[in-house]
């Protein structure tokens, strides 16, 4: 295998690598003071697109992580990212919270559900049925349908709780039409990322706990990846998929020397 260039940018998941049901992982402030410290572009991210970046770093910091606004990208900053690239100033019909709802009109997007030229959906706490019919109606009439992230489920106190992935699957399956995904796995939520901070992805690495999400976006962005089993991915888990990170390691506690 060809050396890799040092690491010069990180980009790392959130949840399940730096904190685990609103508690830190050892290891995670460290981290994040050593990257700090280093001057070193970075990212935390997340898929979870209900609260804005400003929601995010408020979150980290009672937790004890200082993480900056600039420094947190989430799937809605991503969505938003590609609709501007795709179609400027255009429309939406939105199912999500502040976090999605904050990122469109910062783009310059109306939110409207008069011939929107896209349905956007995105995680909420209260997915209203008739919300859900007037998104089916609008892709049967011409919008067309993208989405956060693909994650089927979504960790709770009392349990797993259906997600985004979920909710897309019953519209695709009124509609017919397969929505478009800008969060993990998609590549394009690293790559966006990266342009954000003036990284470029032969130098960088991300740091994950899903094999499925995390991993997989890192290779398919040309990145450095290395899996914490902190989070969702066992270790026996590893060599059940077709590829594999660059490393496994314990926790972020175990990639702080790195920075």
């Amino acid at each position: 295998m060809a050396d890799r260039k040092p690491i010069a940018s990180w980009l790392t998941d959130m949840d399940g690598v730096l904190i685990h049901e609103g508690v830190p992982i050892p290891g995670a402030d460290a981290f994040i003071k050593k990257l700090r410290e280093s001057g070193k572009p970075f990212l935390v991210l997340t898929n979870n697109s209900i609260y804005t970046g400003r929601d995010l770093h408020a979150r980290l910091r009672r937790m004890g992580l200082e993480v900056p606004i600039e420094n947190i990208w989430t799937s809605a900053l991503a969505t938003a990212q590609f609709l501007d690239d795709q179609r400027p100033n255009g429309s939406a019909y939105v199912i999500g919270e502040a976090g999605l709802t904050t990122a469109l009109h910062d783009i310059g997007y109306i939110l409207t559900d008069h011939e929107p030229d896209y349905v956007v959906l995105g995680e909420t706490r209260t997915y209203s049925f008739e919300a859900m019919t007037k998104a089916v109606r609008l892709i049967n009439d011409g919008a067309r349908f993208i989405c956060t992230n693909p994650d089927e489920t979504g960790p709770s106190a009392e349990g797993p709780l259906p997600a985004t992935g979920a909710v897309a699957a019953l519209i695709t399956k009124a509609t017919g039409k397969q929505p478009y995904f800008a969060g993990k796995p998609n590549p394009l939520m690293m790559r966006t990322g990266l342009n954000t901070i003036g990284a470029h992805s032969e130098s960088s690495a991300m740091i994950g706990d899903r094999m499925d999400t995390d991993v997989l976006a890192g290779i398919e962005a040309g990145m450095q990846t290395f899996l914490v089993l902190t989070g969702l991915t066992r270790p026996e888990q590893v060599e059940d998929f077709p590829y594999r990170p660059s490393q496994v390691v314990d926790s972020i506690a175990d990639l702080v020397d790195l920075v």
